[in-house]
Protein backbone atom coordinates (compact mmCIF):
# COMPACT_ATOMS: atom_id res chain seq x y z
CA UNK A 1 0.00 0.00 0.00
CA UNK A 2 1.31 3.44 -0.99
CA UNK A 3 0.19 6.45 1.06
CA UNK A 4 0.45 10.11 0.03
CA UNK A 5 1.70 11.51 3.33
CA UNK A 6 2.87 14.90 2.03
CA UNK A 7 1.53 17.21 -0.69
CA UNK A 8 2.25 20.80 -1.70
CA UNK A 9 2.20 23.22 -4.63
CA UNK A 10 3.88 26.56 -5.12
CA UNK A 11 1.94 29.37 -6.74
CA UNK A 12 1.75 28.94 -10.51
CA UNK A 13 2.35 31.98 -12.73
CA UNK A 14 5.02 33.97 -14.50
CA UNK A 15 7.90 34.47 -12.06
CA UNK A 16 9.64 37.83 -12.39
CA UNK A 17 11.39 37.85 -9.02
CA UNK A 18 14.73 36.36 -10.07
CA UNK A 19 13.95 32.95 -8.58
CA UNK A 20 14.63 29.73 -10.49
CA UNK A 21 13.22 26.24 -10.85
CA UNK A 22 15.53 25.13 -8.04
CA UNK A 23 13.92 27.63 -5.66
CA UNK A 24 10.42 26.47 -6.58
CA UNK A 25 11.34 22.79 -6.28
CA UNK A 26 12.74 23.46 -2.80
CA UNK A 27 9.67 25.41 -1.71
CA UNK A 28 7.30 22.61 -2.70
CA UNK A 29 9.54 19.90 -1.25
CA UNK A 30 9.93 21.47 2.20
CA UNK A 31 6.19 22.09 2.50
CA UNK A 32 5.38 18.50 1.51
CA UNK A 33 8.08 17.10 3.81
CA UNK A 34 6.71 19.07 6.76
CA UNK A 35 3.22 17.70 6.12
CA UNK A 36 4.74 14.20 5.97
CA UNK A 37 6.50 14.77 9.32
CA UNK A 38 9.80 13.51 7.87
CA UNK A 39 13.38 14.72 7.50
CA UNK A 40 15.51 14.61 4.31
CA UNK A 41 17.41 11.60 5.67
CA UNK A 42 14.12 9.65 5.67
CA UNK A 43 13.78 9.86 1.87
CA UNK A 44 15.07 6.82 -0.01
CA UNK A 45 14.48 8.04 -3.57
CA UNK A 46 13.78 11.25 -5.47
CA UNK A 47 11.84 11.31 -8.75
CA UNK A 48 11.87 14.59 -10.70
CA UNK A 49 9.44 15.43 -13.50
CA UNK A 50 10.66 18.10 -15.92
CA UNK A 51 9.51 18.21 -19.52
CA UNK A 52 12.35 20.08 -21.18
CA UNK A 53 15.97 20.98 -20.53
CA UNK A 54 15.31 24.11 -22.60
CA UNK A 55 13.22 25.45 -19.72
CA UNK A 56 15.59 24.58 -16.85
CA UNK A 57 18.88 24.85 -18.80
CA UNK A 58 19.93 21.92 -16.65
CA UNK A 59 20.72 18.42 -17.83
CA UNK A 60 20.20 15.85 -15.07
CA UNK A 61 18.05 18.17 -12.89
CA UNK A 62 17.40 15.45 -10.31
CA UNK A 63 21.06 15.56 -9.23
CA UNK A 64 21.19 19.30 -8.57
CA UNK A 65 17.78 19.30 -6.88
CA UNK A 66 18.85 16.42 -4.62
CA UNK A 67 22.02 18.33 -3.75
CA UNK A 68 20.01 21.46 -2.91
CA UNK A 69 17.67 19.48 -0.66
CA UNK A 70 20.22 17.44 1.27
CA UNK A 71 19.17 14.18 -0.36
CA UNK A 72 22.66 12.91 -1.10
CA UNK A 73 22.55 9.12 -1.06
CA UNK A 74 18.97 8.87 -2.30
CA UNK A 75 18.28 7.03 -5.55
CA UNK A 76 17.58 9.54 -8.36
CA UNK A 77 15.33 9.41 -11.40
CA UNK A 78 14.15 12.00 -13.91
CA UNK A 79 10.88 11.34 -15.82
CA UNK A 80 9.76 13.00 -19.05
CA UNK A 81 6.54 12.25 -20.91
CA UNK A 82 5.33 15.58 -22.28
CA UNK A 83 2.25 16.80 -20.47
CA UNK A 84 2.06 13.47 -18.66
CA UNK A 85 5.52 13.89 -17.09
CA UNK A 86 4.31 14.65 -13.57
CA UNK A 87 1.77 11.85 -13.41
CA UNK A 88 4.29 9.37 -14.81
CA UNK A 89 6.74 10.49 -12.12
CA UNK A 90 4.13 9.64 -9.48
CA UNK A 91 3.74 6.22 -11.11
CA UNK A 92 7.50 5.74 -11.00
CA UNK A 93 7.49 6.49 -7.29
CA UNK A 94 4.64 4.04 -6.70
CA UNK A 95 6.61 1.38 -8.60
CA UNK A 96 9.69 2.03 -6.43
CA UNK A 97 7.68 1.36 -3.29
CA UNK A 98 5.62 -1.58 -4.56
CA UNK A 99 8.79 -3.12 -6.01
CA UNK A 100 10.52 -2.96 -2.64
CA UNK A 101 13.23 -0.55 -3.83
CA UNK A 102 12.25 2.25 -1.44
CA UNK A 103 10.06 2.90 1.57
CA UNK A 104 9.64 6.66 1.18
CA UNK A 105 9.87 8.54 -2.12
CA UNK A 106 9.77 12.27 -2.88
CA UNK A 107 8.22 13.28 -6.21
CA UNK A 108 8.94 16.80 -7.46
CA UNK A 109 7.50 18.26 -10.65
CA UNK A 110 8.89 21.55 -11.92
CA UNK A 111 9.24 23.63 -15.10
CA UNK A 112 10.05 27.22 -15.96
CA UNK A 113 7.61 27.25 -18.87
CA UNK A 114 6.71 30.94 -18.69
CA UNK A 115 9.95 32.74 -17.85
CA UNK A 116 12.74 30.70 -19.43
CA UNK A 117 12.14 31.64 -23.07
CA UNK A 118 10.02 34.06 -25.13
CA UNK A 119 6.48 32.75 -25.56
CA UNK A 120 6.84 32.32 -29.33
CA UNK A 121 9.93 30.14 -28.84
CA UNK A 122 8.18 28.01 -26.22
CA UNK A 123 5.20 27.49 -28.52
CA UNK A 124 7.56 26.43 -31.31
CA UNK A 125 9.28 23.97 -28.98
CA UNK A 126 5.92 22.46 -28.10
CA UNK A 127 5.55 21.61 -31.77
CA UNK A 128 8.54 19.31 -31.35
CA UNK A 129 6.75 17.41 -28.58
CA UNK A 130 4.50 15.92 -31.24
CA UNK A 131 6.19 14.50 -34.35
CA UNK A 132 9.07 16.90 -34.98
CA UNK A 133 9.35 15.92 -38.64
CA UNK A 134 5.70 16.16 -39.66
CA UNK A 135 4.46 18.72 -37.11
CA UNK A 136 7.17 20.79 -35.41
CA UNK A 137 9.30 21.42 -38.51
CA UNK A 138 6.27 22.27 -40.62
CA UNK A 139 5.03 24.89 -38.16
CA UNK A 140 2.05 22.97 -36.74
CA UNK A 141 1.37 24.21 -33.20
CA UNK A 142 -0.24 22.46 -30.27
CA UNK A 143 -3.31 24.71 -30.62
CA UNK A 144 -3.78 23.69 -34.25
CA UNK A 145 -3.47 19.99 -33.46
CA UNK A 146 -5.77 20.14 -30.44
CA UNK A 147 -8.27 22.11 -32.54
CA UNK A 148 -8.26 19.46 -35.28
CA UNK A 149 -8.88 16.76 -32.67
CA UNK A 150 -11.74 18.69 -31.09
CA UNK A 151 -13.33 19.37 -34.48
CA UNK A 152 -13.78 15.62 -34.83
CA UNK A 153 -15.26 15.44 -31.33
CA UNK A 154 -17.65 18.28 -32.19
CA UNK A 155 -18.81 16.54 -35.36
CA UNK A 156 -19.59 13.34 -33.44
CA UNK A 157 -21.17 14.82 -30.31
CA UNK A 158 -22.66 18.19 -31.23
CA UNK A 159 -20.38 20.13 -28.85
CA UNK A 160 -20.21 23.83 -29.62
CA UNK A 161 -18.93 27.24 -28.62
CA UNK A 162 -21.26 27.48 -25.62
CA UNK A 163 -19.79 24.27 -24.19
CA UNK A 164 -16.23 25.54 -24.58
CA UNK A 165 -17.23 28.78 -22.87
CA UNK A 166 -18.84 26.85 -20.00
CA UNK A 167 -15.61 24.95 -19.32
CA UNK A 168 -13.50 28.11 -19.40
CA UNK A 169 -15.91 30.01 -17.14
CA UNK A 170 -16.06 27.11 -14.66
CA UNK A 171 -12.33 26.53 -14.38
CA UNK A 172 -11.20 30.14 -14.25
CA UNK A 173 -14.03 30.80 -11.80
CA UNK A 174 -12.75 28.02 -9.53
CA UNK A 175 -9.28 29.55 -9.78
CA UNK A 176 -10.66 32.70 -8.13
CA UNK A 177 -10.72 30.74 -4.85
CA UNK A 178 -7.24 29.22 -5.35
CA UNK A 179 -4.66 31.62 -3.94
CA UNK A 180 -1.90 30.00 -6.00
CA UNK A 181 -3.64 30.22 -9.37
CA UNK A 182 -2.16 31.88 -12.45
CA UNK A 183 -5.42 33.06 -14.07
CA UNK A 184 -8.25 33.62 -11.59
CA UNK A 185 -10.89 35.23 -13.82
CA UNK A 186 -14.63 35.75 -13.86
CA UNK A 187 -15.20 35.47 -17.59
CA UNK A 188 -18.45 35.98 -19.45
CA UNK A 189 -19.51 34.06 -22.55
CA UNK A 190 -19.47 37.34 -24.50
CA UNK A 191 -15.90 38.10 -23.44
CA UNK A 192 -14.78 34.64 -24.55
CA UNK A 193 -16.60 34.96 -27.89
CA UNK A 194 -14.83 38.26 -28.55
CA UNK A 195 -11.32 36.96 -27.81
CA UNK A 196 -9.00 36.30 -30.74
CA UNK A 197 -9.46 33.14 -32.78
CA UNK A 198 -6.27 31.06 -32.65
CA UNK A 199 -7.31 27.85 -34.43
CA UNK A 200 -10.99 27.08 -35.00
CA UNK A 201 -12.81 26.54 -32.68
CA UNK A 202 -10.23 27.65 -30.10
CA UNK A 203 -10.08 31.28 -29.10
CA UNK A 204 -7.40 32.77 -26.90
CA UNK A 205 -9.47 32.38 -23.72
CA UNK A 206 -9.99 28.66 -24.41
CA UNK A 207 -6.22 28.08 -24.03
CA UNK A 208 -4.17 27.42 -20.89
CA UNK A 209 -1.30 29.80 -20.08
CA UNK A 210 2.44 29.19 -19.99
CA UNK A 211 3.33 29.01 -16.29
CA UNK A 212 6.23 28.60 -13.86
CA UNK A 213 5.97 26.56 -10.68
CA UNK A 214 6.53 23.32 -8.81
CA UNK A 215 4.63 20.67 -6.88
CA UNK A 216 5.70 17.83 -4.62
CA UNK A 217 4.25 14.73 -3.02
CA UNK A 218 5.81 12.36 -0.50
CA UNK A 219 4.87 8.71 -0.96
CA UNK A 220 5.41 6.08 1.73
CA UNK A 221 4.78 2.48 2.54
CA UNK A 222 2.00 2.61 5.09
CA UNK A 223 4.11 1.01 7.83
CA UNK A 224 7.04 3.35 7.10
CA UNK A 225 4.99 6.50 7.58
CA UNK A 226 4.99 8.45 10.85
CA UNK A 227 2.19 7.21 13.10
CA UNK A 228 0.00 10.28 12.65
CA UNK A 229 0.25 10.04 8.83
CA UNK A 230 -0.72 6.38 8.49
CA UNK A 231 -4.34 7.29 7.78
CA UNK A 232 -3.34 9.53 4.86
CA UNK A 233 -4.99 8.83 1.46
CA UNK A 234 -3.49 6.00 -0.53
CA UNK A 235 -2.82 5.59 -4.22
CA UNK A 236 -5.19 2.77 -5.01
CA UNK A 237 -4.83 2.62 -8.78
CA UNK A 238 -2.53 3.78 -11.57
CA UNK A 239 -2.77 3.30 -15.31
CA UNK A 240 -1.05 4.48 -18.46
CA UNK A 241 -1.38 3.85 -22.17
CA UNK A 242 -0.48 5.33 -25.55
CA UNK A 243 -1.87 6.07 -29.01
CA UNK A 244 -0.54 6.82 -32.48
CA UNK A 245 1.33 10.14 -32.58
CA UNK A 246 -0.20 11.48 -35.80
CA UNK A 247 -3.89 12.42 -35.66
CA UNK A 248 -4.28 11.33 -39.27
CA UNK A 249 -3.22 7.78 -38.43
CA UNK A 250 -5.90 7.34 -35.75
CA UNK A 251 -9.26 5.75 -36.42
CA UNK A 252 -11.06 8.53 -34.53
CA UNK A 253 -8.86 11.65 -34.12
CA UNK A 254 -11.09 13.20 -31.47
CA UNK A 255 -11.29 10.16 -29.22
CA UNK A 256 -8.75 9.96 -26.38
CA UNK A 257 -8.56 6.17 -26.51
CA UNK A 258 -5.24 6.02 -24.60
CA UNK A 259 -6.93 7.78 -21.70
CA UNK A 260 -9.78 5.27 -21.76
CA UNK A 261 -7.33 2.35 -21.55
CA UNK A 262 -5.31 4.03 -18.79
CA UNK A 263 -8.47 4.60 -16.75
CA UNK A 264 -9.56 1.00 -17.19
CA UNK A 265 -6.19 -0.17 -15.85
CA UNK A 266 -6.34 2.19 -12.88
CA UNK A 267 -9.91 1.17 -12.02
CA UNK A 268 -8.99 -2.52 -12.14
CA UNK A 269 -6.12 -1.91 -9.75
CA UNK A 270 -8.29 0.20 -7.43
CA UNK A 271 -11.22 -2.20 -7.59
CA UNK A 272 -13.71 0.53 -8.48
CA UNK A 273 -15.66 1.81 -11.47
CA UNK A 274 -15.47 5.40 -12.79
CA UNK A 275 -18.86 6.05 -11.19
CA UNK A 276 -17.20 5.82 -7.76
CA UNK A 277 -14.97 8.86 -8.40
CA UNK A 278 -16.09 11.80 -6.23
CA UNK A 279 -13.82 14.55 -7.57
CA UNK A 280 -11.46 14.79 -10.54
CA UNK A 281 -8.58 16.89 -11.82
CA UNK A 282 -8.74 16.45 -15.61
CA UNK A 283 -6.10 17.63 -18.10
CA UNK A 284 -7.47 20.76 -19.78
CA UNK A 285 -4.68 22.33 -21.82
CA UNK A 286 -7.60 23.53 -23.95
CA UNK A 287 -11.25 23.80 -22.92
CA UNK A 288 -12.35 21.06 -25.31
CA UNK A 289 -9.69 18.66 -24.04
CA UNK A 290 -11.51 18.57 -20.69
CA UNK A 291 -14.69 17.37 -22.42
CA UNK A 292 -12.76 14.81 -24.45
CA UNK A 293 -11.06 13.67 -21.26
CA UNK A 294 -14.23 13.31 -19.19
CA UNK A 295 -15.77 11.31 -22.02
CA UNK A 296 -12.80 8.95 -22.39
CA UNK A 297 -12.41 8.48 -18.63
CA UNK A 298 -15.99 7.25 -18.40
CA UNK A 299 -16.93 9.89 -15.85
CA UNK A 300 -20.17 10.74 -17.67
CA UNK A 301 -22.66 8.79 -19.73
CA UNK A 302 -23.30 11.94 -21.76
CA UNK A 303 -20.58 14.51 -21.13
CA UNK A 304 -22.42 17.38 -22.84
CA UNK A 305 -25.69 16.73 -21.01
CA UNK A 306 -23.82 16.63 -17.70
CA UNK A 307 -21.86 19.77 -18.51
CA UNK A 308 -25.04 21.64 -19.42
CA UNK A 309 -26.69 20.38 -16.22
CA UNK A 310 -23.70 21.80 -14.26
CA UNK A 311 -22.71 18.36 -12.96
CA UNK A 312 -19.02 19.34 -13.00
CA UNK A 313 -19.40 22.57 -10.99
CA UNK A 314 -18.10 23.03 -7.44
CA UNK A 315 -21.38 21.84 -5.92
CA UNK A 316 -22.28 19.42 -8.71
CA UNK A 317 -22.40 15.63 -8.88
CA UNK A 318 -18.72 15.38 -9.86
CA UNK A 319 -16.63 18.52 -9.37
CA UNK A 320 -13.99 18.70 -12.12
CA UNK A 321 -10.91 20.90 -11.80
CA UNK A 322 -11.69 22.55 -8.51
CA UNK A 323 -8.11 23.86 -8.66
CA UNK A 324 -8.96 25.77 -11.83
CA UNK A 325 -7.18 23.17 -13.93
CA UNK A 326 -4.51 24.14 -16.42
CA UNK A 327 -6.85 26.86 -17.71
CA UNK A 328 -7.05 28.62 -14.36
CA UNK A 329 -4.41 27.32 -11.96
CA UNK A 330 -1.78 27.24 -14.70
CA UNK A 331 0.42 24.80 -16.57
CA UNK A 332 4.09 24.42 -15.62
CA UNK A 333 4.31 21.12 -17.47
CA UNK A 334 6.48 18.98 -15.18
CA UNK A 335 4.53 20.20 -12.15
CA UNK A 336 1.07 19.61 -13.61
CA UNK A 337 0.55 15.91 -12.88
CA UNK A 338 2.31 16.09 -9.52
CA UNK A 339 0.16 19.08 -8.65
CA UNK A 340 -3.00 17.22 -9.62
CA UNK A 341 -2.03 14.33 -7.33
CA UNK A 342 -1.21 16.76 -4.52
CA UNK A 343 -4.56 18.50 -5.00
CA UNK A 344 -6.45 15.21 -4.86
CA UNK A 345 -4.63 14.20 -1.67
CA UNK A 346 -5.39 17.54 -0.02
CA UNK A 347 -9.06 17.31 -1.05
CA UNK A 348 -9.39 13.81 0.41
CA UNK A 349 -7.91 15.07 3.70
CA UNK A 350 -10.15 18.19 3.69
CA UNK A 351 -7.01 20.36 3.65
CA UNK A 352 -7.72 22.17 0.38
CA UNK A 353 -8.66 25.86 -0.10
CA UNK A 354 -11.68 26.33 2.14
CA UNK A 355 -14.04 27.74 -0.52
CA UNK A 356 -13.17 24.91 -2.93
CA UNK A 357 -13.31 22.02 -0.46
CA UNK A 358 -16.55 20.06 -1.05
CA UNK A 359 -18.84 19.95 1.95
CA UNK A 360 -19.62 16.26 1.48
CA UNK A 361 -17.24 13.44 2.36
CA UNK A 362 -14.93 12.30 -0.45
CA UNK A 363 -13.78 8.72 -0.91
CA UNK A 364 -12.08 8.49 -4.33
CA UNK A 365 -10.29 11.21 -6.34
CA UNK A 366 -8.86 11.09 -9.86
CA UNK A 367 -5.77 12.81 -11.27
CA UNK A 368 -5.52 12.70 -15.07
CA UNK A 369 -2.86 13.91 -17.51
CA UNK A 370 -1.64 13.23 -21.01
CA UNK A 371 1.19 14.15 -23.37
CA UNK A 372 0.75 15.14 -27.00
CA UNK A 373 -2.84 14.99 -28.23
CA UNK A 374 -3.38 12.19 -25.70
CA UNK A 375 -0.54 10.25 -27.30
CA UNK A 376 0.57 9.14 -23.84
CA UNK A 377 -1.97 9.05 -21.02
CA UNK A 378 -1.50 8.58 -17.27
CA UNK A 379 -4.14 8.50 -14.54
CA UNK A 380 -3.98 8.02 -10.79
CA UNK A 381 -6.78 7.11 -8.39
CA UNK A 382 -6.42 8.15 -4.76
CA UNK A 383 -8.66 6.71 -2.05
CA UNK A 384 -9.38 7.17 1.61
CA UNK A 385 -7.81 4.60 3.91
CA UNK A 386 -9.97 1.48 4.01
CA UNK A 387 -12.19 2.62 1.12
CA UNK A 388 -13.34 0.11 -1.49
Amino acid sequence: MVAVIGAALTSFGRRKDGSSFRDWAAEAFWLALAMAELQPADIDALVVASESDFFTLQLNPAAVIADDLGLSGAALLRVEGGGASGQLAVHAGVAQILGGLAKRVAIIGVDATASALPGAVTRSLYGFSFDAWTDGMTGATSTVLYALSFQDFMARTGAGAADLAAVTIKNRGNACFNTGAHLPRRHTAAEIAESAMIATPYRRLHCSPLSDGAAAVILSQRDAAPQRRRTAPRISGIGSSSDRVGLGTRVTPGDFSAKRKAMQSACRMAGITPAKVDVAEVYDAYAGAELQGIDALGLAGDVLADLRAQAFERDGRLPVNLSGGLLGQGAPVGATGVGQTATCALLLESRYHSLLQPRRALTHALADTHGGICTSAAVTILSQTGAR
